[in-house]
């Protein structure tokens, strides 16, 4: 008789639920809820004495771990598995059940699995990699190259480690961070002081609607076309030619942002500085 192949699900994949429970409590942050939910089942199911912790650190030393040969990562990976193979599996299948109850108790499961995630492909692999019932060989040698690129990418280097979820609220520059949903509540905790009003209205369409793209992108078009009317206004009472002409600089860029079919990280990166430079200007304007 032939052995039916187990599929990857995504319901069940600790690496999406940690990002998902993350992303969750940013847009609850966002929406003003003062205690998300998420917070405590990221607190109670990821906590050091749970087998989902023994798992997410798994999934993150894959994520971050770095070699420069193929040989070495797939030295590395061999003893990953080994490391996850010690895992008690039925502990851990019972704690992810209790997880997706909790979660369905607080949210949407639809609306809360419809979110997607930037990097859901390499939590796949990385689940059918270390998933040893996992039985479609052809798939699982793909997602092991998949990891395996992962582990070899040179552009990746300069990450810094995933390890626990506080902790990397405090890595990435500010940019990033305006961008990523770790910072976010560091915002809100007031470490890098308070966002104005557009900059949190542009976070929240961000968050709300990073599964739709065209509401993400209709309203960042009608947010440049608004800077832009704006720096026009105030250039005209700015003196210095050269601050004049970095002014139509910045004009110019927010207009290609315009022209983009999709919305990009660096588009937002450029809103949320447009934002600053206003609020700059108007203050020497006074």
């Amino acid at each position: 008789m032939k052995r039916k192949n187990t599929k990857h699900s995504k319901f069940k994949n600790t690496g999406v639920l940690f990002e998902l429970l993350v992303r969750q409590i940013t847009s609850d942050t966002l929406n003003s809820v003062k205690k998300s939910p998420a917070i405590k089942i990221l607190e109670r199911y990821f906590s050091s004495n749970t087998n989902i912790r023994k798992e997410i650190q798994m999934f993150h030393t894959l994520q971050n771990q770095k070699f420069n040969s193929n040989e070495k990562a797939n030295r590395f990976i061999d003893a990953v598995i080994r490391e996850y193979a010690k895992i008690d599996r039925s502990g851990l299948r019972s704690e992810k059940y209790n997880l997706i109850k909790e979660i369905k108790k607080h949210y949407n499961l639809g609306s809360f699995f419809k979110t997607k995630i930037s990097n859901y492909k390499m939590n796949a692999s990385i689940a059918k990699t270390l998933d040893s019932s996992y039985s479609n060989p052809a798939d699982k040698i793909r997602s092991r190259y998949t990891v395996i690129e992962g582990i070899t990418s040179k552009h990746s280097n300069n990450k810094k480690p995933k390890s626990e979820v506080l902790k990397e609220f405090t890595t990435a520059d500010k940019d990033l961070r305006l961008l990523s949903y770790k910072i976010l509540l560091e915002k809100f905790n007031s470490k890098y002081g308070e966002l104005g009003s557009p900059q949190k209205r542009l976070l929240k369409e961000y968050i709300n609607n990073v599964s739709n793209t065209e509401k993400l992108k209709e309203y960042t078009d009608g947010e440049v076309l608004k800077i832009s009317k704006s720096l026009s206004r105030l250039s005209s009472k700015v003196k210095d030619k050269i601050v004049k002409i970095k002014l139509e600089e910045v004009k110019s860029q927010l207009l290609n942002i315009h022209g983009e079919k999709k919305v990009k990280d660096l588009h937002l990166v450029s809103l949320l500085r447009s934002y600053d430079l206003i609020k700059e200007l108007r203050n020497v304007s006074k």
